[in-house]
Parts: C-alpha cells; structure tokens; sequence
C-alpha cells in the first residue's frame, strides 16, 4: 500500500471552479498520462521537478516508480492545492510558487545545491498561455536542469502545447510522445529538448 494519501478528483474540481483560467483541467490526471509521462524521462533521471503538482497524481506515479521522495521538487501555484500536496507527501519539497520564479524558488530551498535537475514534468495549461509567458516558464526550467535534461508536458490540444515560434527563440528541439486516450479528456506527451 502506498504510504501516500490518494488524490482528490473533487479537490480539484472545486478549484478549477474557483479559477478555471489558472488551474489547467477539470479533473487530476490519469495515471495512464501519469505514466506515460515517466517514460518519457532519460534513463539516468533521478532528479526531477514538477511544475502544477494538482492534486499529486503525477506526483505518485513519479514516487512509485523509482524517483527519491528528497530528489522530487513540486511546485504548486494554487495555495489549496500547495497544502494537500504538503499533507499527500510530507517528505517531499513542495513549493508555493510561480514557476517563472523557479531557479530562485529552488536556490532559496537548497534543492540545486545536490546538482541541476534530470528532467521538469509539468502540468501546466501552456497551451493556454500567452507566448511571452510559456517563453519565461520554459526559460526557467531549463535553467534549473542539465544540459542534456528533458522539460515533459501533456495537452489536451491537437498540436503543441508550445507555441513553434517559442521553442524555435529557444533552441528547443520538439518531439510528439505518447497519446493517452484512457484520460478525461485524452492527452497527448510532448518533449522538449535544448537543440544538440
């Protein structure tokens, strides 16, 4: 049994009630999308960040299947959502923030003083956003990871949650993952990488 408590599919509902602009979906993700997000890391990640931990559904499934609780970082903007996730998982940092702010976020914790970040799993509604803002988002996770690492997004989008002429200021290389059906609504993985 896992030691941490389950998520609740109608915590999260009632915040996307509350802001249905800054919380992405209507309901946690699946833990197929879950997974196929995992499978999406580099075989050597060990440390990672989560960007919009919701209600810890990634969160699990990041736990259960070999990330360390003391080398996964959670970040969570909504302050209801930030303290179900620091009562879901006490051993793992969870952060209140915005993730434009990560590298400060992430210093002022100490989380960077064990080495850069393998891999960012995020669960933000970049498709949503305006570009200037997935530009900072993803400027500030790739500055908090390794040369080589990987930032994992889903959308429930057609296309990339990224917008083309954003991952082509940043010199990131885009590849289209898994398509998950068994989610409500079916999402699709995308990965993207700093051009070799």
């Amino acid at each position: 049994m896992s030691k941490h408590k389950k998520p609740s599919g109608w915590a999260f509902f009632l915040q996307w009630l509350k802001n249905p602009l800054r919380t992405a979906a209507v309901a946690p993700s699946s833990v197929e999308l879950a997974e196929a997000m995992f499978a999406e890391l580099p075989e050597h990640a060990r440390r990672v960040i989560e960007l919009g931990g919701g209600t810890g559904a990634i969160t699990r499934v990041l736990l259960e299947s070999g990330i360390e609780d003391d080398a996964l970082l959670v970040l969570e903007l909504n302050e209801e959502l930030h303290a179900h996730l620091h009562v879901s998982f006490p051993d793992v940092r969870v952060l209140l923030g915005d993730a434009r702010s990560l590298p400060q976020l992430i210093a002022q914790d100490g989380y960077l003083d064990d080495g850069p970040a393998d891999a960012v799993v995020s669960g933000l509604g970049l498709l949503t956003m305006p570009h200037a803002l997935q530009r900072d988002i993803l400027t500030a996770a790739f500055a908090c990871m390794r040369d080589d690492g990987v930032f994992v997004q889903f959308t429930y989008g057609p296309a990339s949650p990224v917008a083309d002429v954003v991952a082509r200021d940043l010199g990131l290389e885009v590849r289209r993952g898994k398509r998950v059906l068994r989610n409500v609504p079916p999402a699709t993985v995308y990965v993207y990488s700093r051009q070799r």
